[in-house]
């Protein structure tokens, strides 16, 4: 019993809390101090074998009490419950056996050794009074013992009364914790509910609008389409993205862009009806799922509504913003029944609203899917393409007017098929930028183009320069400048041999992080074109900062020079400012000897196009090369 005390006095203090341990102690010491005073009590009026066995039970309580004042609560327990058992026991023997007024006691004993204890404790105790109580009992239907059963007194009815009082204390005292413990642990149960049921909102909910989000509204658009089909209408998704709401959070934080997305989403679900839901589907996008009957006017009608509450210009921190929106729409069945596929649909049809000028709406069609999976199919062949080296240059040559002879050419991609055609190679290049492509196709043209313009040198045309089109996306890259080196370290190419034609739209991007690469260029000696000036800003800055060295005139103006005279003053305009700015200039696009004449009169320095040549492979551009020396 020593070990098993000590063991669970250890273990008890370590498991349970401290508050549980401190009414433990407290109890026991309520019980132990009430029991002495009791024994005490009874111990006045007792006498012989009685007194003495109350004496001895006295003394263990004072233990079993000191032991609590300790905070040796199970100790406490052990010396205040097997005292009692023992005691009770004795006082039986002594008296009326199993029937005798001390058998009262046991049942309370096994409560508080049940509640106090420990589970050791209770079944030692219950073992315990079974075989004293079968004992006497035997003993005395033996023969063996002789109970011995006093007459009625005021003695009896006095430890009739304090067994009672006791136990009845006692009890009373556990039941108030017990109560009190179930009120906590209803109390509790409550709180985890309601916790659970906010963690549920909140995994349901968006945060910053409290919105059905994403999830929430997967669930809602299996109900309401469940609704729908009962009632033989169809259910309608208008997905809305802004246009335009990155600058907003740019400009004037994002504080300020999450009050934009509030006042949106209180605008929007002003439009709709009571059957209709509006969900943030995330970031600054909004479903709006809404029963609708087979025609699509009221749709288009609501789409319109938002979109003059999405453009309605807002007030943020004193500051008035204006921003706009594009929505896609479908619809349940006709345009399919699962909520993923329609999120696709709708995502298409969004982007087809966007492509469309923005601010505007465009239900869905299945030739967007079909351009969708066209593009998606052209890309895989772009990256097989490039595994399977399938790209080729072709070099069209450029031409200087007042010498007439070939200056250089310009390396522009082609990607020739099994029947002899090729593909657009505006539509490969857009695909590569948006696809993160372009920095290995254009390392690749670098290199190609670099090759090839060093065996053009070695045989005899020591003149010759290569002009390659360089992706703004290379540049923002960071590697462009190591990927030019590479080629031309490999290559053995001159610097100077080489120029890189830029689009406006990389001038624009006026970052040092891209001037600082246009500067490490450009003091390799590696000269710059600005391509198709005159379709973009044409901003005078732009050429000054990046000291370009010459300007491509865009064919658009080039075709009908010599049939219209609306495009000779523009012509004339460019190729004057380029020679202010000591700039040389480059026609595209020439295709007749008119043409020429005229622009070797205003003066441009070098022209391109099929007069001279289409673009040729390699070794027919090496042979045209010889021919025209």
């Amino acid at each position: 019993m020593s070990s098993d005390w000590q063991t669970n006095t250890i273990q008890d203090q370590a498991s349970e809390p401290q508050s549980i341990q401190s009414l433990r102690v407290r109890r026991l010491l309520q019980i132990s101090g009430t029991t002495l005073f009791g024994l005490l009590l009874a111990m006045s009026v007792a006498t012989g074998m009685t007194q003495w066995l109350l004496l001895l039970g006295c003394g263990c309580l004072a233990i079993a009490f000191l032991a609590a004042w300790k905070q040796r609560p199970l100790l406490a327990a052990y010396v205040l419950l097997w005292s009692m058992a023992l005691m009770l026991t004795g006082l039986a023997l002594v008296s009326g056996g199993i029937r005798d007024l001390a058998v009262v006691g046991y049942p309370g004993v096994l409560v508080f050794a049940a509640i106090l204890g420990s589970r050791n404790l209770f079944l030692s105790l219950l073992s315990f009074i079974l075989v004293a109580a079968v004992s006497m009992g035997y003993t005395s239907m033996q023969g063996w013992f002789t109970p011995f059963l006093p007459d009625d007194s005021w003695r009896q009815v006095l430890y009739v009364s304090l067994i009672l009082s006791i136990t009845g204390f006692s009890v009373q005292l556990m039941a108030q914790d017990l109560h009190r413990s179930l009120r906590a642990l209803q109390a509790e149960n409550k709180r985890v509910r309601d916790t659970q049921q906010q963690l549920q909102r909140l995994a349901m909910h968006d945060k910053l609008t409290d919105l059905p989000n994403r999830t929430l509204c997967e669930e809602l658009f299996r109900t309401m389409q469940a609704q729908c089909l009962q009632q033989q209408q169809r259910l309608a998704l208008l997905f809305l993205d802004l246009d335009n709401f990155k600058p907003v959070n740019d400009a004037l934080g994002h504080a300020a862009g999450d009050l934009l997305l509030q006042q949106l989403a209180q605008r929007l679900h002003s439009e709709l009806s009571e059957q209709a839901v509006l969900c943030r589907f995330g970031g600054d996008e909004f479903m709006v799922l809404c029963p609708a009957d087979s025609d699509d006017a009221p749709l288009a009608d609501l789409a319109a509504r938002l979109l003059t509450q999405t453009t309605e210009p807002f007030t943020l921190m004193q500051t008035k913003v204006e921003v706009s929106g594009s929505i896609g729409i479908v619809s349940a069945p006709a345009d399919g029944i699962e909520f993923h596929v329609l999120c696709r649909k709708v995502d298409l049809a969004m982007y087809s609203a966007k492509e469309q000028g923005r601010n505007t709406w465009r239900f869905y069609s299945d030739a967007m899917d079909q351009a969708n999976t066209d593009k998606f199919n052209l890309l895989q062949r772009i990256r097989d393409a490039l595994k399977n080296n399938e790209f080729k240059l072709y070099y069209q040559p450029k031409i200087d007017l007042q010498q007439q002879h070939v200056q250089g050419a310009e390396a522009l991609l082609r990607w020739p098929q099994s029947d002899g055609s090729f593909i657009n190679p505006a539509e490969v290049i857009e695909l590569a930028e948006y696809s993160g492509l372009i920095l290995e196709l254009g390392a690749w043209v670098l290199q190609q183009a670099c090759n090839d313009c060093q065996q053009w040198r070695q045989l005899g045309f020591p003149d010759v320069k290569v002009a390659v089109n360089v992706s703004p996306i290379q540049f923002r890259d960071g590697r462009l400048e190591h990927t030019v080196l590479d080629a031309l370290r490999q290559s053995g190419l001159p610097a100077t041999a080489l120029e890189l034609e830029l689009t406006e739209s990389l001038l624009i991007d006026n970052s040092d992080f891209v001037q600082q690469q246009l500067s490490s260029l450009g003091a390799l000696g590696i000269s710059f074109a600005i391509d198709d000036f005159g379709t973009g800003y044409s901003n005078l800055g732009y050429l000054r900062q990046f000291n370009a060295s010459s300007l491509k005139v865009d064919k658009s103006f080039i075709s009908s020079l010599s049939i219209s005279l609306r495009d000779e003053p523009l012509v004339r305009a460019i190729i004057q400012l380029a020679k202010s700015l000591e700039l040389s200039t480059v026609a595209e696009g020439v295709e007749d000897d008119a043409t020429f004449q005229l622009l070797k009169q205003l003066g441009c320095d070098a022209a391109q196009g099929y007069l001279w040549s289409a673009a040729l492979p390699p070794d027919q551009f090496t042979r045209y090369l010889q021919k025209q020396r």
